[in-house]
């Protein structure tokens, strides 16, 4: 696996070579995304129904976010680890499978608990998705691995987007059992997801293709200085999600009890946010691609916090104008963080993915949780206001080191 996870050529043309970028194979890994992550984007959505429909406080809701996220996220590293050493070009369709059982038991949940269920099963799915879609993602990128991020995560942010949107047009106006459509998007899912599997196991066959790679090379710095800067860009990712938690879980709330707005509308805006997080996403793996990570990682974590200080301040109008903004610049972190974590420790493609995957999703959960009994404690304009420091952290990324001069 490891001499062939940078480049891979295509398996249909035997004239390739492994620098090319398999561009169809990377477009249907970013629909997938899209479709993987707008199924996951209704969790959120839908709170403002169950909240009522099950008479929840805040606490329980972070709970469900909790559910999900925890087991999205434990899973992930070890499904990593896993493939790194025996790839199974099938387990994204297998995981889209639980995705879609968690989607009908949704839709028929009549307890607190059977909810707590159907998200679990589909962080389950997420679990199985992210490492592996990522390290195809990686496979066929020709070498342009932040350009090849970025437009995968790009399809997962969009997915996110429409969650609210969709809500607002079919959940809300007719109900939480209307969840059970959306398991045709995750039938769809799982039949591209099994010709991506049959490209993939191709690939891992390819003689020509093994030839073509060189052999990875190990990192130019020392196993402490990995170490440390891996915890660094932990703490840039719980900075990142925490926050990012903040307004995909309570943003509608802090909306209609700031400002008295409706349900319906409030689904408006948090679409917006998320569109602006999907349109940013592009902006980090190719700008990283030229310019080194390090800074992209400058300059979408710590390039938010002054408006992520003046949300908590401004009216309405503002709110959704620096909500976007806020969306805009922070969404480019994650891909630049990746690929910077694939050049720290070279060959861990898996690994990497499903322990930064995985981390994401946790600390999202955990901070979810957290930040809603906060809230049902003091009040959800506090917690935004608590929120606003955290793009702070991205003062860390100074002790970072340049990989570009350490390879120099």
């Amino acid at each position: 696996m490891k001499s062939i996870e940078q480049n891979v050529v295509a398996p249909n043309s035997s004239a390739a070579t492994a620098s090319q970028t398999v561009f169809p194979i990377l477009l249907a890994l970013s629909f997938c995304h899209l479709l993987n992550d707008t199924m996951q984007s209704l969790i959120p959505s839908i709170y403002p129904m169950v909240k009522e429909s099950f008479k929840l406080n805040f606490t329980q809701i972070g709970l469900i976010t909790f559910t999900f996220q925890v087991s999205a996220s434990v899973l992930q590293p070890i499904v990593g680890a896993f493939t790194d050493k025996r790839p199974q070009p099938f387990a994204l369709a297998v995981g889209m499978c639980f995705t879609l059982l968690g989607l009908i038991s949704l839709s028929l949940a009549d307890s607190f608990n059977l909810v707590l269920l159907s998200v679990g099963l589909i962080g389950v799915g997420s679990a199985v998705f992210h490492p592996e879609a990522s390290r195809v993602a990686r496979m066929a990128s020709g070498g342009k691995h932040g350009m090849a991020q970025s437009l995968f995560q790009v399809g997962g942010n969009a997915g996110s987007s429409l969650g609210p949107l969709l809500a607002a047009l079919i959940l809300l106006p007719y109900g939480r059992f209307q969840v059970i459509w959306f398991s045709l998007v995750a039938l769809l899912a799982i039949v591209i997801l099994s010709w991506v599997g049959g490209w993939y196991k191709r690939s891992l066959g390819n003689a020509s293709a093994k030839k073509a790679v060189k052999t990875h090379q190990e990192s130019h710095l020392s196993k402490g200085k990995i170490v440390f800067a891996i915890g660094i860009l932990l703490m840039l990712i719980f900075s990142k999600y925490i926050y990012m938690a903040s307004i995909s879980s309570y943003f509608t709330f802090y909306l209609i009890d700031k400002f008295g707005v409706s349900i319906q509308n409030s689904q408006i805006y948090l679409f917006a946010f998320l569109f602006a997080v999907a349109a940013g996403t592009f902006i980090g793996g190719p700008v990283g691609d030229r310019i080194g990570r390090k800074y992209v990682i400058w300059i979408s974590i710590l390039g938010a916090a002054p408006f992520a200080l003046m949300l908590p301040y401004v009216n309405l109008f503002w709110t959704g104008i620096l909500s976007c903004i806020i969306g805009l610049i922070l969404s480019s972190a994650f891909s630049a963080i990746l690929v910077y974590a694939h050049e720290l420790i070279p060959g861990k493609v898996g690994m990497i993915a499903g322990l930064f995957f995985g981390f994401a999703f946790g600390i999202a959960g955990i901070g979810s949780a957290i930040l809603g009994s906060l809230a049902d404690k003091t009040s959800i304009e506090y917690v935004f206001w608590i929120c606003s420091f955290l793009p702070l952290i991205g003062l860390l990324t100074g002790f970072l080191p340049n990989l570009e001069k350490a390879k120099a």
